[in-house]
């Protein structure tokens, strides 16, 4: 395998690694009845994209779109192993096989812009979640989700550094 294809396998598991141990977080969050991600809405906010609707008053009053679940899954992947590549890309792959806390959280806590700025007001939710009924609560939970999710960077990170190449 060459260099750049070990390197992309490895952001890629470090990423999956990361959304992953988000999920366990949010799983044992709605355990806890606390209200968590919705999947299958951002599978429906892009399954709306190639019909050329990008912004929503309400993403749960849109029209379902067939496989959204199995799409927001996809998508809610990919954007943790793109999350990996950027944190990659900016501390090196020399952070990802001898990892330290700080840069993944850092880029955990960063990535919090990407459902404030783009996803939430593309949903009905506006910015940073300012049109929902609770904004701070909703603000907060994201925060907390996404400084999870730098945790979860750092985890998967330092997990495949124990595993020999």
């Amino acid at each position: 395998m060459n260099t750049f294809t070990a390197n992309a396998a490895h952001i890629a598991l470090i990423g999956m690694g990361a959304t992953a141990f988000m999920d366990a977080w949010l799983l044992l969050l709605q355990r806890l009845g606390v209200p968590t991600l919705k999947v299958a809405m951002i599978g429906r906010w892009a399954g709306h994209w190639r019909r050329g609707t990008w912004q929503h008053a309400a993403i749960a009053k849109a029209a379902p779109v067939r496989g959204e679940l199995a799409l927001g899954w996809l998508l809610h992947y990919a954007s943790g192993i793109t999350f990996a590549g950027l944190l990659a890309g900016l501390a090196g792959m020399d952070w990802a096989r001898q990892p330290t806390l700080l840069p993944a959280m850092g880029v955990g806590i960063a990535t919090v812009a990407a459902p404030w700025l783009v996803m939430q007001p593309a949903m009905g939710a506006g910015i940073a979640a300012s049109r929902t009924p609770a904004p701070a609560k909703n603000r907060l939970r994201s925060l907390a989700n996404h400084s999870v999710f730098g945790l979860g960077l750092y985890l998967a990170a330092v997990v495949l550094a124990w595993i020999p190449q």
